[in-house]
């Protein structure tokens, strides 16, 4: 003790023939699990379904249904997206994203731009799921070397470091990324909500908004940039960005001159500049210059998938969700199996007999489990204390009288359920109890049985979500991932759109649930953009105010029991029609065999043989009369017997039959849901 003399102690161990099961991971007053923090459980290069091994030829690399060549420099000139506009297939063609090469380009102090003259390019395989190059560029006093890395996701990591070998003035050094035009047709990030691009964008940095990140593209090629620097740091999210923001890069915001332009460039182009602005450089100084570009789609849509996973999101008797006609339940914590957040180990014989009983009906049981704030049971909780603010993020301390009593005030107090005195503390963005966290998810996927995660935002990094993939893969396959997020596009998160931020874990999601504070009377670009998830290769449900049922349908979108509304009307419909066999060709499809020749009345189809049903879903402000065109070749359906049927739907629409070629009321906000056969 404090200012008392040492004591000896003497101590005798007898050590047993027996070994301790799980290297006594079972046991959790043995705290044995703190070894995983320093765990490397899956960190490989390995691939997970449905990517396909990186291949590299010459100076072209290519990811599922994505290609780039590169350039001299080490960017790229081509990038090529095989994704069909329907996504849910592939194409034997490409469209091409870029007009021009991606530039990073150095202006001297009179404007004049640097020549790069490059060394030689090497590109080279590592293992099956990345591919790796480097190259060295000089212009006068100035040193470039680029190393990327693609991994099978579309992801591209770019380390660009800038040396002056003598001191040196410039008035820019900027990234310019020409983008086709004819592909430039919608934008998120940097203060833009998903939609429509804008024909111009000027932005620049502030540290309190999560801005450094943008995408553009089409609903079958895009690509998302973000910018950073050596010293970058991931902001906490969720009501918290305010506590931890974005560190401003020195390169890119050099002191507030920094910011990024879109605009017009020649008649081909829709040019992206992020500029540094002026800066002078001393000799032998650097300057990382680092970004990333995120290539999509990341795969094609399961529409079987969506049809056939009928989620339940609570913890409830098991006959109830059968009555239900749900098939996966989602369990949250403050629940009699899982009742801590985020530490889901202190029941697992009742979680197990759950899920036991669960997949003997042929279900399929998540948990919630992540990182963002951690419970006051966990038993490591003193001893993760003990590492400073590697894991618990500081912060003013606070909240539910244990943590006041038994921590030392200097954390950032979170969940909290006062029924079973569960209180939580705020973890930092990055730090090892994410290695943690993967083994403790591979110890519920061998010893518990759990189908998956219900993640409520994303806390951790795409290569920790790659890990996540891997172990629920690797130990059970047929595992489902679901994110939810609430709308972060407020000032406590910093004005951050859901789908740009967490865009890098979407390759390894298996559905959306977007999600409180999602604006639904938004237009259908905005739809498209931020909450359906399609342009990635997603789909979703809905959930503030219970959503809106008719437009949702034009997405193959639902609510989700029993937190937003009541979908078994629609999934009974989906099964009489025999959703599960169709071919989903989306209202944004240029070829769509049904239209209403309106932007703001829409119509999805769902094909299969001998008939198709059609989604339509109004955006009009008033009652319309829609007279549809149908493309009859497409639905392999003779017009002159066709029969237009509106199923009796409860909650949704009464049975009504329309003759072909008539008018069809559609109402405000609401829709139909067609049977054309």
């Amino acid at each position: 003790a404090e200012g008392v003399s040492p004591t000896r102690v003497a101590l005798r161990f007898r050590v047993a023939a027996d070994t301790i099961r799980n290297a006594g991971d079972d046991e959790l007053w043995r705290l044995s699990r703190l070894r995983w923090l320093d765990s490397r459980l899956d960190e490989d290069n390995g691939l997970v379904p449905p990517y396909t091994p990186v291949e590299v030829s010459g100076n072209e690399i290519g990811v599922l249904g994505r290609r780039i060549t590169l350039g001299p420099t080490g960017f790229p000139t081509s990038i090529r997206s095989y994704f069909d506009i329907e996504m849910t297939r592939l194409n034997s063609s490409a469209r091409e994203l870029l007009s021009a090469p991606v530039t990073l380009t150095a202006l001297g102090r009179d404007g004049t731009r640097l020549t790069w003259y490059p060394g030689k390019l090497q590109v080279g395989p590592q293992g099956e799921g990345a591919a790796e190059w480097e190259v060295g560029s000089v212009s006068g006093p100035l040193e470039m070397t680029v190393h990327g890395r693609e991994e099978f996701d579309g992801h591209i990591q770019f380390t660009v470091s800038i040396k002056a070998t003598e001191a040196t003035d410039l008035s820019d050094i900027r990234l310019e990324i020409p983008i086709d035009r004819d592909v430039a047709r919608y934008a998120m990030g940097l203060g833009l909500k998903g939609g429509v691009r804008p024909d111009t964008l000027a932005w620049t940095w502030d540290v309190k908004k999560n801005h450094d990140a943008a995408w553009i593209g089409d609903v079958n090629a895009g690509l998302q940039f973000s910018l950073r620097d050596d010293r970058y740091r991931r902001p906490l999210n969720t009501n918290f960005y305010q506590s931890q923001p974005l560190i401003m890069p020195a390169s890119w915001d050099n002191g507030e001159k920094g910011g990024c332009r879109f605009g017009p460039g020649d008649e081909r182009t829709y040019l992206v500049r992020c500029y540094s602005g002026a800066r002078h450089m001393a000799a032998g100084e650097v300057q990382r210059y680092d970004f990333i570009l995120l290539l999509t789609p990341f795969k094609t849509l399961d529409t079987r998938g969506q049809w056939d996973t009928r989620y339940f999101h609570a913890y409830v008797p098991l006959d109830s969700v059968a009555k239900m006609g749900a098939n996966t339940i989602n369990v949250h914590h403050a629940t009699a199996i899982n009742p801590w957040i985020n530490y889901p180990f202190l029941r697992p014989d009742t979680m197990r007999a759950y899920i036991d009983a669960a997949h003997r009906r042929g279900f399929k049981v998540k948990i919630y489990y992540t990182v963002r704030e951690l419970t006051d049971h966990a038993p490591e909780i003193f001893a993760l204390q003990s590492l400073g603010h590697e894991v618990f993020s500081t912060g003013p301390g606070g909240g539910f009288s244990w943590l006041q009593e038994h921590l030392n005030g200097d954390y950032i107090a979170a969940w909290h359920v006062p029924e079973i005195k569960d209180a939580a503390i705020v973890n930092t963005g990055i730090s090892r109890w994410h290695n943690f966290y993967v083994e403790g998810l591979n110890w519920l996927v061998q010893n518990v049985g759990i189908d998956g995660l219900y993640i409520d935002d994303v806390a951790f990094d795409r290569t920790t979500m790659q890990r996540v993939r891997k172990v629920l893969d690797r130990g059970r396959p047929g595992a489902l991932i679901d994110l939810h997020s609430a709308n972060q596009y407020n000032p406590r998160d910093g004005f951050v759109n859901s789908a740009n931020l967490y865009l890098e874990h979407f390759p390894y999601i298996n559905r959306l649930w977007f999600g409180e504070y999602f604006d639904y009377n938004s237009p259908p670009d905005y739809w498209l953009i931020e909450v359906s998830g399609i342009p990635f290769g997603l789909m979703g449900e809905m959930l503030q105010d219970d959503g809106n049922p008719w437009r949702g349908q034009v997405f193959g979108m639902t609510n989700r029991l029993p937190w937003s509304g009541d979908p078994r009307a629609l999934w009974k419909a989906w099964d009489d029609f025999g959703i599960q066999q169709s071919r989903m060709i989306g209202f944004w499809v240029p070829d769509s065999p049904v239209k209403t020749g309106r932007d703001d009345i829409l119509a999805t189809s769902y094909i299969r043989d001998g008939k198709t049903m059609v989604a339509l879903a109004s955006w009009a402000p008033d009652t319309a009369q829609v007279s549809i065109t149908i493309d009859w070749n497409q639905l392999g359906l003779d017009p002159a017997r066709a029969r237009f049927r509106a199923p009796a739907i409860a909650g949704f629409q009464e049975a009504r039959e329309f003759a072909p070629g008539a008018p069809i009321p559609v109402l405000p906000g609401k829709g139909w849901l067609l049977v054309v056969e």
